[in-house]
């Protein structure tokens, strides 16, 4: 059973909340099925994480303006490139053949995006485990965290999803050839393309 923390988050990071709306104590205890006190603790500790912001008395989603967006993709291109660099040196052969795994599977659901949207995560997740440095790893929690304010996937983006795949191919590659050099490059490229799709879709969207 999940705690009260884990069930909210997990609530924003599948759009269940989104950006904006009012999460109510009362309506969070009564539809997770828990009592009021750690619902009340953990709102507080997402309020400290930043993804829960004061409006009046009210906590609200928290949004991430264009400045926001941009800090963040471009300290997760440093981060994921750290990660590919380490897991090219420290994954174990079992850790390669589960990515290569993961892309062949996602490519069977390349036509759903919120599908290749949760595979997606579990993807970089094992990257990050790969690259044996918990330091790192809890960085990239925190990152991945945020990134749940999102609105949207990039991966919603038409053609987004088939060049996204064959990017998590060349990083694999990479990897399993111990190719630190090319798994930095790879992973840069990744979340460069990933950036430009969602600004792309932002001013689609007029914002």
């Amino acid at each position: 059973m999940k705690d009260a923390y884990s069930l909210i988050l997990t609530a924003i990071e599948g759009g269940t909340y989104r950006p904006g709306d009012r999460l109510v104590e009362s309506e969070l205890a009564e539809r997770f099925g828990v009592s009021r006190t750690p619902v009340r603790e953990a709102l507080q500790r997402l309020e400290t994480q930043a993804m829960l912001v004061r409006d009046g008395r009210s906590l609200i989603v928290a949004s991430l303006d264009h400045n926001q967006l941009a800090e963040l993709y471009t300290v997760r291109a440093e981060l994921e490139a750290l990660a590919g660099r380490l897991a090219a040196r420290h994954a174990t052969p079992e850790e390669v053949r589960v990515l290569a795994q993961m892309v062949d599977e996602d490519r069977r659901a390349k036509g759903d995006p919120e599908v290749l949207a949760r595979s997606n995560k579990r993807f970089h997740r094992q990257i990050h485990l790969a690259s044996h440095n918990r330091y790192l790893v809890q960085q990239l929690d925190l990152v991945h965290r945020t990134m749940a304010l999102m609105a949207r996937t990039s991966l919603a983006a038409e053609g987004r999803g088939e060049t996204a795949l064959a990017e998590h191919g060349r990083i694999v590659e990479a990897i399993a050839a111990g190719d630190g050099q090319a798994a930095d490059r790879a992973l840069r490229q990744h979340i460069s393309m990933a950036w430009e799709t969602r600004l792309r879709l932002e001013a689609r969207a007029g914002g």
